[in-house]
């Protein structure tokens, strides 16, 4: 431990959302003191953490201290600090009142953002709330001057070179007297905080400084600029960070002012630092509110990391914090890990910080038994009324069920409950609870199997307790197999109010073989404070090509820059042999999105490594492979200075003598009944102690359970080390009903399967549609094909690839063998449209076919008669590009790249004779397979573990069990909907009969019949429209993805989704219709705008919602050098109870939109306007969504293409709500004329053109007021 200035007191505090936690070294004294308060105690003091400064204060110094008078400081060398206070603003909305300042055309950019809705199921399409109030359009621009344009530079306007090197061009020059008046009127309505984000200002922060400049000059209270806070390509992330910033840096501001206000010298001798979301400490001065948001967890992370890593095990660590609402989950392997952006409560925060992954599990967990099934969370009880135990009226908890188990011990928890707040935890409602639960689900299993046994409440706690683990499994396995380690090669680091009483099972479920427990678990983000250093980060953008040149530009900027950090650092007293300096490039490589921030390092002969091999060694740890021949790209530099502090330092303890004592014995209930425990308190244990499980360990406030077959050490530091037994035990299955408990585990695992299959494909594929758009979908299926977990990606693809599973399981039939890998994109196999590319894997065990695992993903390029393969015009799939029905992309274990390569390239001629045109990007599309080969592979291992750990014949009894659970999902879902059309219409059957037409005029005819007592429908689409000439077609599959997509959304409870979902449906299309055409028909618009349409016309049979914009607007353009896709958000459609959102992707889509700074800085456009298409969406007692408008000028020679819907009918209301609005697309012509385009269509623009695209809006719902 660090020595203590003579008399004064050391003070580390993390004020929490419900406890405020308080560290105290106290000169003479071996233990630090540990106190621990309610953040919010009105009745009793203001502050907490000036009241424990306070009882602490008057503990060491025998002096009374008046709540009504200051602190006196002359007794405390340092306070170091954590607080919520900006997370909990965030979190309830309570910051201050702001404007944003963003680019004349882009007023709605932060509300668009990537235009994805949050939960793909949610109809509501439910977004955080805009935190500001106002906005301001600033008459300005400037554009990035390309390359090949920087020798023709006309002096008509002034060009100068930005911070990242790039030349930039002053179209409009900032009027400050025409912004002067707009921005007093913000004044006028007591608006005095602004957050500003011009375009570009990334590299050309001018005019944001001139904003800055003036609304400061006016009187406004406090400005964030963009490119100050961080100065990085990208507006939404940039102009997001800025808006937090403003929203809460006053009230960080308020609250440290008025904290250092309670001491008597105030800043003058109070040595005060607070934590950073980087892990570091920060003075008042230079703490802000984009920050601030994990000040607390990041002291958590500072804590264990420093006392456990490299002395108590070499191991990797994974820090498991686990609270009352939420669990955060981190990483430490020697250095700090961390990401430069994020998302906390809606807002994206673009700033480096540590990364901590948070998940909706906690002791106030939730506990529900619904569908078959049990559910711990996302929901959580709170703090008040809390669980059942803590006497306020509340619902079962997993608190509730750790005490009903015996892992809360009544006789140590504090006796704070009741009216007085003087009685202990209630165990006996808790009971009482559990058994009235206990009777649902024994009902429920008996009516499933007559001869099954009861469970009991502590069988049931227990399950409980096992689901809630599997849920905080998840993000573990994760955080760590997505960047390319192992999970059970690490050591769980448990801290946290609940953690430990958890830790020896999560730690079993992953595999490892070591749990840490720090003796200060209770109170290690406040002790974490202690541990920290202080730090001062320092970030521009350069934009160059890596090489000899640039390098040395870039130590240039490297060494500006570490002289302003080092400058600050010694303006706060910080020696020079007392600071360090880390310096980064953050590097990507040419044509693709993902950026590394690389540090220096240093080799053992003390050369540096250069940055760019440094780069690739990264790059293939965390995606799998490198990129051969590609150009690496430097984005930013960044460097980072470390004030080295020192101040607490672990404490070795006394060795043990004799055996620990044992203060009690108390029952406790393991898996195999209730056992006698023996109870311990750490501070009577020493070095060396040793105690079997079962134990319980007494560590302060917080419950360690040691488990049955773990062991207890004490180490040389006083912690807790936990060995533990990792065999997992099988369990027994039965041949009629699943296990209620683990159903609930198995629904988890099979979708940990597929999410992970997802994160290996975004991880290693290289082209923006997969990697950054998401435009992909991954999945686990049966020995027979049906769908077992599709994890919800994009909603057009869900449960479509059974079809195709299927249909390539009876093509190969017995030709499949081990290490075959297939692959297929054919309409008539089970596709959806030629770019969407799906890979299938079958997978044996013991030789003998088990199941199937299979991705689709989106190609940019497949050939066809346009660049981008998503021609307007075609007439039949051979016009579209390469088709492939069954294909081995690997054949035992040998990839076929000649034989692909041949399908790809040269897919042969049509019928006329005529060629057809193949892929135009082939190196795209293999580097595409192999990631899609890869991500197969990871769940086969997976698959395969789950296997090794339970038994082939469990797995496989598991993966039938969850889709009967969807099932039954499924049909109480359509026995309510039947019984509630039935009971209005006072029809005994229901059959409902609703269309829709295409712009073309073909119609979607659907009659619903619903069978209430079975809980079954059929979807019978007979009166469709026959195929059409276009390519609007839409396979089988596609119209069967979206009937599972709505009723997936309709069901409205987080099912997993798989083959039981359509179990009780019946989809009947008839043959020769354009929702089943033939092999040669063109289908390229199907997956994109008719299944739009057939969702709309699904919700509107069930009443559910208006119709939203019925389409995806899909804009391709390019020419022989490169292309470009996006899809185009529109309006939701309202209902019954919620208005329709606005600029949102809607259902069958939810890909992600193209940053405008990156739009204009890797294409050859302007974009002049994105923003929110006024009053499009449909009038109503709920207003419908309003679309987009999107504006592009062109600076080169390109064929665009727009294929497009609701341009001829438009998006229709229910129940007396109006429509909204069609779609239009025009070309604006350089001599001032308007041409209308049509809904689809393709043509060659020319420089100066504009493409002008209005997406269509919701429909309205219910009779305008």
């Amino acid at each position: 431990m660090g020595s203590v200035a003579e008399g004064k007191l050391r003070f580390c505090i993390d004020r929490g959302g419900t406890f405020t936690d308080v560290y105290a070294e106290i000169p003479g004294h071996r233990n630090g003191r540990v106190l621990k308060l309610l953040s919010v105690d009105p009745l009793n003091y203001d502050d907490a953490p000036v009241e424990g400064i306070r009882r602490i204060l008057e503990e060491f110094s025998g002096e009374k201290i008046p709540r009504s008078s200051k602190i006196p400081t002359e007794k405390i060398e340092w306070i170091r600090m954590g607080t919520t206070v900006a997370t909990n603003a965030l979190l309830e909305r309570k910051g201050e009142r702001i404007a944003v300042c963003v680019t004349r055309g882009f007023r709605d950019l932060l509300q668009i953002g990537n235009q994805a809705r949050p939960s793909i199921f949610d109809l509501t399409v439910s977004k955080p709330s805009n935190l500001y109030e106002e906005v301001v359009e600033v008459d300005e621009r400037v554009e990035l001057v390309p390359e090949n344009e920087e020798e023709n530079q006309g002096a008509s306007l002034p060009v100068v070179k930005g911070v990242s090197g790039e030349l930039v061009k002053i179209v409009k020059p900032l009027d400050e007297e025409v912004l002067r008046p707009v921005l007093k009127n913000l004044l006028e309505k007591g608006i005095s905080c602004l957050a500003v984000v011009l375009m570009h200002s990334y590299t050309f922060p001018q005019h944001e400084q001139q904003v800055e400049r003036l609304a400061l000059g006016l009187g406004f209270r406090h400005v964030s600029i963009s490119s100050a806070l961080s100065p990085m390509v990208r507006a939404v992330p940039r102009g997001l960070t800025a808006s937090v910033d403003a929203y809460l840096t006053p009230v960080i501001k308020d609250y440290l002012s008025g904290f250092i206000s309670k001491f008597d010298e105030g800043l003058g001798k109070l040595n005060v630092l607070f934590m950073q979301s980087d892990g570091g400490l920060a003075p008042e001065s230079s703490f802000s509110g984009h920050k601030a948001i994990l000040s607390g967890p990041a002291g958590g992370v500072v804590g264990y990391s420093q006392t456990l890593f490299g002395l108590e095990t070499e191991k990797p660590l994974i820090g498991f914090d686990m609270g009352g609402t939420s669990t955060d989950v981190s990483r430490y392997a020697g250095s700090y890990e961390q990401v430069l952006e994020t998302q906390i409560a809606g807002a994206i925060i673009q700033a480096p910080q540590l990364d901590i992954n948070t998940v909706a599990a906690g002791g106030g967990s939730k506990l529900k038994f619904q569908f078959g099934a049990f559910q711990a969370g996302p929901e959580s009880v709170g703090a008040h009324p809390g669980p059942v135990c803590y006497r306020k009226g509340g619902e079962l908890a997993i608190t509730d069920a750790n005490l009903v188990l015996g892992y809360v011990i009544p006789d140590y928890f504090p006796s704070i409950f009741g009216p007085n707040e003087d009685q202990p935890l209630d165990v006996k409602s808790t009971r009482e609870e559990f058994e009235k639960l206990a009777r649902n689900i024994n009902v429920y299993r008996k009516n499933q199997d007559p001869s099954a046994k009861d469970m009991t409440v502590e069988e049931i706690a227990l399950g409980f307790v096992d689901v809630a683990n599997e849920t905080m499994c998840r993000p573990i396995r994760q955080l760590t197999e997505m960047k390319g380690h192992e999970t059970k090669n690490h050591a769980l680091a448990c801290f946290g109010g609940a953690g430990p009483q958890h830790a020896c099972a999560i730690a079993r479920s992953l595999g490892m073989k070591e749990v840490l427990i720090h003796k200060f678990c209770g109170i290690l983000s406040a002790y974490g404070m202690g541990l920290a250093n202080v730090v001062e980060e320092a970030q521009e953008p350069y934009a160059a090509v890596y090489g000899t040149e640039s390098i040395l530009e870039a130590s240039q900027r490297e060494a500006v820059l570490l002289r302003q950090i080092k400058q600050k650092l010694q303006s706060q007293g910080f020696k020079e042999e007392s600071i360090s300096t880390e310096t980064y490039l953050n590097l990507r490589y040419e044509g693709t999105d993902t950026a590394i921030m690389v540090k220096r390092q240093i080799a053992e002969d003390g050369i540096p490594i250069d940055y760019a091999t440094e780069f690739v060694r990264l790059f293939q740890q965390e995606y799998g492979f490198k990129l051969e021949n590609r150009n690496i790209l430097i984005c930013d530099v960044r460097v980072r200075g470390i004030g080295v502090t020192n101040i607490l330092r672990p404490q070795a303890i006394e060795p043990s003598s004799g055996s620990p004592i044992v203060e009690g014995y108390y029952k406790v209930y393991f898996g195999n009944g209730w056992q006698e425990t023996p109870l311990y308190k750490l501070e009577k244990m020493g070095y060396g102690h040793t105690t079997p499980g079962p134990a319980i360990l007494m560590n302060g406030n917080s419950t360690v359970i040691v488990e049955p077959n773990c062991r207890a050490i004490i180490t040389k530091y006083g912690n807790i080390k936990i060995e533990i037994d990792s065999s997992l035990s099988s369990i027994k299955i039965s041949d009629k009903v699943a296990d209620v408990v683990q159903l609930s585990i198995f629904n988890h695992r099979f979708m940990g399967i597929a999410e992970q299959m997802g994160r290996t494909l975004q991880r290693t594929s290289i082209s923006t549609n997969i990697k950054e758009r998401l435009d992909f979908s991954c999945a686990l299926f049966d020995p027979n094909g049906g769908l077992v977990a599709n994890a919800p990606h994009v909603p057009v693809h869900l449960g479509a690839m059974s079809s195709t599973v299927r249909w390539q399981l009876n093509y190969w039939s017995d030709n499949l063998n081990e290490g075959d890998v297939l692959v297929t994109n054919h309409p008539s196999a089970g596709g959806s449209h030629l770019p969407d590319i799906t890979v299938v894997t079958p997978v044996f065990f013991n030789g003998k076919l088990v199941f199937f695992v299979a991705n689709r993903g989106h190609h940019a390029e497949i050939g066809g008669i346009t660049p981008g393969s998503m021609p307007p015009f075609s007439k039949s799939i051979l016009e579209e590009g390469a088709a492939i029905k069954a294909f081995k992309l690997v054949e035992k274990g040998v990839f076929q790249e000649q034989g692909i390569v041949k399908l790809l390239q040269f897919p042969g001629s049509d019928n006329r004779g005529t060629k057809i045109r193949g892929t135009r990007k082939i190196q795209d599309n293999l580097s595409d397979l192999h990631a899609q080969v890869a991500a197969n592979q990871r769940g086969i291992y997976l698959v395969l573990e789950l296997i090794e750990q339970y038994g082939l014949e469990t797995v496989q009894a598991y993966m039938n069990y969850v889709q009967l659970n969807a099932e039954g999902a499924v049909r109480e879902m359509l026995k309510s909907v039947g019984r509630r059309i039935s009971s209005e219409s006072n029809e005994k059957s229901v059959a409902i009969e609703e269309e829709d037409y295409m712009d073309d005029g073909s119609v979607i005819h659907l009659k619903l019949s619903i069978d209430s007592n079975k809980g079954e429908a059929v979807f019978d689409f007979a009166g469709t429209s026959a195929e059409v000439y276009g390519n609007w077609n839409a396979p089988e599959a596609v119209t069967a993805a979206a009937v599972i997509y709505c009723i997936r959304c309709l069901v409205d409870v987080d099912i997993p989704l798989n083959q039981g979902c359509l179990a009780p449906v019946k989809i009947l299309i008839p043959e020769g219709s354009f929702l089943s055409p033939s092999d040669t028909a063109a289908v390229v618009g199907g997956n994109v705008l008719t299944s739009q349409r057939i969702t709309d016309v699904v919700f509107t049979a069930f009443q559910a919602c208006a119709c939203s914009q019925g389409c995806m607007n899909n804009l391709t353009f390019g020419d022989d050098t490169f292309g470009y896709y996006e899809t185009i958000g529109g309006g939701s459609g309202a209902g019954p109870s919620w208005d329709g959102t606005s600029g949102v992707q809607c259902h069958m889509t939810n890909t992600r939109m193209t940053d405008p700074e990156i739009f204009e800085q890797r294409y050859p456009v302007i974009l002049h306007k994105f923003g929110l298409r006024a009053n499009s969406g449909g009038d109503g007692f709920h207003r419908g969504g309003d679309g987009l408008l999107r504006e592009i000028e062109f600076r080169r020679p390109v064929t665009v293409s727009i294929l497009s819907e609701r341009r001829v009918h438009a998006p229709r209301g229910l129940k007396g709500g109006k429509d909204g609005a069609r779609g239009a697309n025009y070309i604006l012509k350089k001599d001032k004329r308007k041409v209308y385009l049509g809904g689809k269509n393709s043509v060659e623009v020319l420089p100066g053109e504009i493409l002008q695209i209005l997406t269509p809006g919701g429909g309205g719902w219910g009779s305008p007021m």
